[in-house]
């Protein structure tokens, strides 16, 4: 195994990324933006992972990893078609076995010694504890994001622009009246 560098440190951020999306996208129940936006999020994590791993190979040889990435992309990219063809039973079980297909794939580079993970878990802990922090609190942070951001878009939207300009005039309004009588 090589030493840890760039794609190899990147490649494993964007495998926590992924590994800490899944569960939200999965038992979330809502299926909307913050959904979608997600999905996308994380999809591209996804091919980012599944694609660099062609380049992390042991010994100039590819391992069973590298097909089980190759097969992740074909399940990838059928999941979001099926999406897009609003095919939601082929969508959830393309994306829920590509989830799964990952985490065995995690399962296996955390539990093999020798790898890299288990070498960095030995030797700098804090280190690996940091990123894994990390990676969750930004997977917290977009989430949260998401949410805020939908529930005033979501309000204004709900009740189209005209809506939202009426209401703002009328707040105008109700100050301009506390002005005259304060």
């Amino acid at each position: 195994m090589e030493p840890w560098n760039v794609l190899l440190a990147s490649h494993v951020i964007a495998a926590l990324f992924v590994l800490a999306i899944g569960p939200v996208q999965i038992l979330r129940r809502h299926r909307d933006r913050i959904h979608r936006t997600m999905g996308h999020l994380w999809v591209a994590a996804m091919y980012y992972v599944c694609f660099s791993s062609f380049w992390i190979v042991t010994d100039g040889h590819f391992s069973w990893l590298h097909g089980l990435s190759a097969f992740t992309i074909v399940t990838v990219t059928l999941g979001l078609i099926s999406a897009v063809r609003r095919n939601i039973p082929a969508h959830r079980g393309n994306m829920i076995g590509s989830y799964i297909g990952i985490a065995v794939a995690f399962g296996f580079a955390v539990s093999v010694p020798g790898r890299g993970i288990p070498r960095l878990l030995a030797e700098d802990l804090p280190t690996a504890m940091f990123v894994a922090a990390l990676v969750a609190l930004t997977v917290g942070v977009v989430f949260i994001s998401l949410r805020r951001g939908g529930r005033s878009l979501n309000r204004s939207e709900s009740k189209g622009p005209a809506a939202s300009l009426a209401e703002r005039d009328a707040g105008h309004a109700a100050e301009a009246a506390a002005k005259v009588d304060g």
